[in-house]
Formats: structure tokens, sequence, C-alpha cells
């Protein structure tokens, strides 16, 4: 009986033993989930924004207490859950974006930008995850509001985003346009427009729907279709995720997903995001 009682404890004593060490090798898994760090500049409606709550599903910033949402985010969350990542959206201005990718700090960046050959050289971009037409806006008492061509904005004054093709390759376009210094961000070119420092500002369509239930004044000046309009490239206009050239496996991975999805999955998408964006309420 003594042999017996021993050796039920000793077997006791190994399966507690084993289950411990299990414990302690399975714990730390769960903290070394791979994690998916998106950057975007969270101010670029209908695109990314902050908002102080999570409503509409809207991720946390790194290092804030606020929350990021819009189009970006919509396809971050779905690019981390098929790929099996945790996200994590980290907040940086428009000029840090792509040096951010290049470091390493950043896996990518989802901020609607521009596939251009020049960005080409520093990152790779995966496929298109958004197709944007180029436009203007301008507020509706203005005389540029008829406007049926850029022909018809020669002479007016006009500015953009910086390190946009919006500034540097259609504002030139117009005849006799006053450039005015770009602006620094989305919000920052609609805000000159509002207060009428300029006449009209160029951007792509999703940020205009944004800007006109801002700014209900404003109007949208769509050449799209007419041989007055601005002549850009395919890459320009197409809207692309950019990755570290040191990491194709992940370019790889976001284009097969990027894949199954149609222009009506990205139009569906960024109209959602329009009906949700903070001033839309």
């Amino acid at each position: 009986m003594k042999k017996t009682t021993v050796l039920l404890v000793v077997l006791l004593l190994s399966v507690s033993g084993l289950l411990i060490a299990q414990g302690k090798q399975e714990a730390p898994a769960a903290s070394q989930a791979k994690v998916l760090r998106v950057a975007m500049e969270c101010g670029y409606a209908p695109y990314n924004w902050t908002q102080t709550t999570n409503a509409n599903g809207a991720v946390p910033i790194a290092n804030s207490k606020d929350f990021a949402y819009g189009y970006d985010v919509m396809m971050a969350k779905l690019i981390a859950e098929r790929l099996g990542y945790a996200l994590e959206i980290v907040k940086l201005d428009w000029d840090s974006l792509v040096p951010a990718v290049q470091s390493g700090t950043v896996d990518c960046v989802i901020a609607g930008q521009s596939i251009t050959s020049e960005r080409k050289q520093m990152v790779d971009f995966t496929s298109p995850y958004y197709y944007a037409s180029i436009v203007c806006l301008t507020n509706g008492d203005s005389k540029y509001a008829s406007a049926t061509g850029i022909t018809d904005l020669a002479g007016g004054s006009a500015t953009s985003q910086l390190g946009t093709i919006w500034y540097d390759t259609c504002l030139p376009q117009i005849p006799n346009a006053k450039i005015l210094p770009a602006q620094e961000s989305a919000p920052a070119m609609l805000v000159a427009l509002n207060s009428k420092r300029v006449d009209f500002i160029c951007t792509d369509m999703p940020t205009a729907k944004a800007a006109i239930i801002a700014y209900p004044s404003m109007k949208i000046l769509d050449f799209a279709g007419s041989k007055d309009d601005f002549q850009v490239s395919e890459e320009e206009i197409n809207i692309g995720i950019s990755v570290s050239k040191k990491n194709p496996e992940l370019t790889k991975a976001i284009n097969s997903l990027l894949d199954t999805l149609t222009v009506d999955d990205f139009n569906s998408m960024m109209e959602s995001a329009i009906s949700v964006q903070p001033l839309s309420n």
C-alpha cells in the first residue's frame, strides 16, 4: 500500500510539473503574436483620421489615448485579420511615412499614397488598394465655380498638400496659376480654401467628397472625361501600400489579399468611411 501511495504521489508531482512547464512555455506565445505596424497621418479624411473613441471599429493609436479610423484603417484591419497579425496603428506626419518604412520603424504605410516612380525608388508598393481621380474644390460663390476645365481656372490662386501629385504635377498645368506654398496636411489646405486665401485647391475625389460634408458651401470641379482635364499617368492616380524593399514576403502576402477584392469593394469601403467620418455626423 505504501509503495502504491508513493507511486501515486510521484506520478501527481510529475504531471503537475509537466503542466507547469507547459504553462511557462505557452505563456510567451500570446505576447509574441505577430504585430503589423501600419503608419498613417491619422488626419486625412476619409482615408484616415483621429477620434476619441473606438466607435465604428476604430483602432487605438500607438502611444496615444486616441483612436484611428477611416478607409485606410478599414483596409489595415482586413489585412491584419486575413494574414494573422495583431494590428498597431502608428501616427506620423506625411513626410515621415516613407522614411519610417525604410528604417523598419513600421512594416508598411497605408495612407492614400500614389504609386509614383520617385517613391518606388525608395520603397516597394503593393498593387492598388484604391483608384482616385483628380478634382478641384472651390467655394460655391467663387467666379471659378462654373469652370468646366482647367483652362477656366487660369490666373487663379491655388494650393494643395505638400508632397502630393496634386501640388507637384497638377497645379502647374493650370495656365498662369498663382501657386501658393504647399500646405502641411489635407485639413490645412481645406482651411486655406474656406478662409478664401486661395481660389481653389487640387485634391482627389474621396477627399473632396469628405470635404463638402464638412464645408457644404464648397463645390467639386470634376473635369474627368473632358479634353481639358489634368494629365496624369495611371501610377499617379493608383493608391498603394508601401512596404520595405527588404520585406518582399509582406508585399506578396498583401497582394494576395488585394487580388481577392474588386473596384466595387474598394468603392463600397470608401463610401462607408465617408459616411462615418466625424464631420459627417
